[in-house]
């Protein structure tokens, strides 16, 4: 690419987690991009950054959804695994400046009411009674019995004859 911004590779890595297993509809991109950075960059930024990489052959949409090609998924599987988010975003950025797409690709135009949807359908999701599957779960109280089980001692001395 001749030009990369922090947009681009913060897109591509929000991308590479939200479309892990299967194809990320917009929204489910804006809840990765606001759980892995704390904010949502501005609208006309995202709608260039979808037109740079799709044009680049780095991301494609399918049905509305969006995913990596296997150009993007190399330049994700090349980055560092414990490096924090700002080290990792400068990584990407390098790794697309160096980055030479063979053929021309088509773009992915998102308009900014798709953007501005995706966006309240996101915040929506959080405020509903709905479960946000991308936050963290928290783990259950332990029992008295569980603790006791884990700790390699009986349970208790009632329940046994001799």
């Amino acid at each position: 690419m001749l030009s990369a911004r922090d947009v681009d590779a913060f897109l591509l890595l929000t991308l590479a987690t939200a479309a892990k297993r299967r194809p990320a509809t917009l929204a489910e991109v804006m809840a990765a991009a606001d759980l892995s950075h704390g904010a949502i960059p501005y609208r006309d930024e995202l709608g260039d950054a979808f037109h740079q990489l799709a044009t680049h052959g780095l991301i494609r949409a399918a049905d509305d959804c969006y995913t990596l090609t296997q150009e993007g998924e190399v330049i994700i599987a090349k980055q560092p695994r414990k490096a924090g988010n700002p080290a990792l975003i400068a990584s990407i950025r390098d790794s697309l400046l160096a980055h030479r797409g063979k053929d021309k690709h088509p773009p992915i135009l998102i308009s900014e009411e798709q953007l501005v949807d995706a966006i309240a359908a996101h915040r929506t999701s959080g405020q509903g009674t709905g479960q946000n599957l991308l936050m963290p779960k928290s783990r259950p109280p332990e029992t008295r019995y569980q603790r006791a089980i884990m700790r390699g001692k009986p349970t208790s001395a009632r329940g046994r004859k001799t």
